[in-house]
């Protein structure tokens, strides 16, 4: 046992945190810290520290109120860390054993839970084949049991993930898809290791089918299609994989990011052939890719785009603030565009301080691209002349402006 003190150890105690996640938070930040500072000299002291951070996590933040999701991210951020720099030590396989048993302990022991995903690292925990293999033996018995028992008796085997890891590395493919076969119910969880197997034994065609047959009410449908796709991928059918999976696989949390994701991915399409599909793909939405069109470049679309369904105002505001110099023209149809969706009630809490953003950029535009301000305030007068809430706002506040 090493004799190192690391400063992070007496800052996870056994309930060492109160309700409040913010300070747990910082300690594991400073904790990986520490551990990769000394990954970088001594990788086995490292592994060591990595694993002792993991027997410590769950007890430590028993009492933490994780309901936001901010601690889970933070604990999964960390496993993530951990894991290669334990993986990657270069120890006797009996030492690696012994640290497993301990990484085993230390699952069970976690109540919560906060640490369950280091299970579906086992096999990369394992290093080798043969180390993973006995794990699997070892964890087998169990599963199977658990699995047996008659459908809607509650039971649940901690090892589930780390058995299916295990037998993945240890290169059990059969094994691992009979055992599958035997799960009370299709979940992706234990499938999309299946999907790996079938992929490693070279039958591609078939882990499609099994993913693609793993589909269910509850089952997260992206990444389903992300598996799919990376088979897809990786046998260099770029065009299947794109027409079948390529919208669903990328999503993103903006869609200028799913955007952005899919043409980085697909290098072989032209951006504004791609974008044009994701605008298909979502009907009725098409505002929403404005912002995917003004990165690319595509002004005329994205103004086109903007005008088919609501766009947020302050996203066409901050285009023609930002485009006022260098593409007028799109800055002044961006401009106009947020007054007219603010004329049409658009937006959230809209503020009269908004109406004053959309309207300078809307005359600094103007300006740039040759068009007399009095032209640009007949626009407005006509756009808002109806009996709209929306456009009684507009006028009010522009008032004294479209006096000119």
């Amino acid at each position: 046992m090493s004799t190192h003190k690391w400063q992070f150890t007496p800052r996870f105690r056994r309930r060492a945190f109160g309700w409040q996640s913010a300070t747990p938070i910082k300690r594991i930040k400073e904790a990986l810290a520490e551990i990769k500072q000394v990954a970088r000299k001594e990788p086995v002291l490292a592994a060591e520290g990595a694993i002792i951070l993991l027997e410590k996590l769950a007890p430590a933040l028993e009492q933490v109120d994780s309901s936001s999701g901010a601690l889970g991210t933070a604990v999964n951020k960390a496993i993530d860390t951990l894991v290669p720099i334990i993986a990657k030590a270069d120890v006797e396989q009996a030492e690696r054993q012994r640290w497993l048993e301990r990484l085993w302990q230390a699952l069970q022991d976690d109540e919560m839970p906060y640490i369950e995903r280091l299970g579906d690292y086992w096999g990369e925990l394992c290093a080798t084949p043969e180390l993973a293999s006995h794990w699997a033996d070892e964890f087998m018995p169990a599963l199977a049991q658990t699995w047996a028992l008659p459908r809607g008796q509650s039971s649940y085997f901690t090892g589930t993930s780390a058995c299916l890891a295990s037998l993945y590395t240890a290169g059990r493919y059969q094994e691992l898809l009979t055992l599958i076969d035997k799960a009370p119910f299709k979940w992706w969880h234990d499938r999309r290791w299946g999907v790996q197997a079938l992929s490693a034994m070279g039958k591609k065609a078939e882990a499609i089918r099994y993913a693609e047959d793993s589909r269910g009410l509850n089952d997260p449908r992206w990444l389903i299609a992300q598996a799919c796709e990376a088979i897809l991928l990786s046998s260099g059918l770029l065009d299947e994989a794109y027409h079948r999976y390529a919208v669903e696989a990328n999503q993103r949390t903006t869609n200028l990011a799913t955007f952005r994701a899919i043409v980085r991915k697909y290098p072989n399409k032209q951006p504004e052939a791609i974008l044009h599909d994701l605008v298909a793909s979502a009907p009725g939405a098409e505002g929403k890719w404005f912002a995917a069109a003004k990165d690319a470049g595509l002004y005329d679309l994205a103004i086109d785009l903007a005008t088919r369904s609501p766009t947020d105002p302050r996203t066409l505001t901050r285009a023609a603030r930002d485009y006022d110099e260098k593409q007028p023209d799109f800055a002044l149809s961006a401009g106009l565009a947020a007054l007219h969706g603010i004329s049409r009630g658009y937006g959230y809490e809209i503020t009269g301080g908004d109406v004053l953003d959309a309207y300078s950029a809307v005359s600094r535009a103007a300006s740039n691209a040759g068009v007399p301000t009095q032209s640009i305030n007949e626009q407005i007068r006509l756009m808002t002349a109806g009996a709209e809430p929306g456009n009684a706002f507009i006028r009010s506040i522009l008032a004294r402006q479209l006096l000119n």
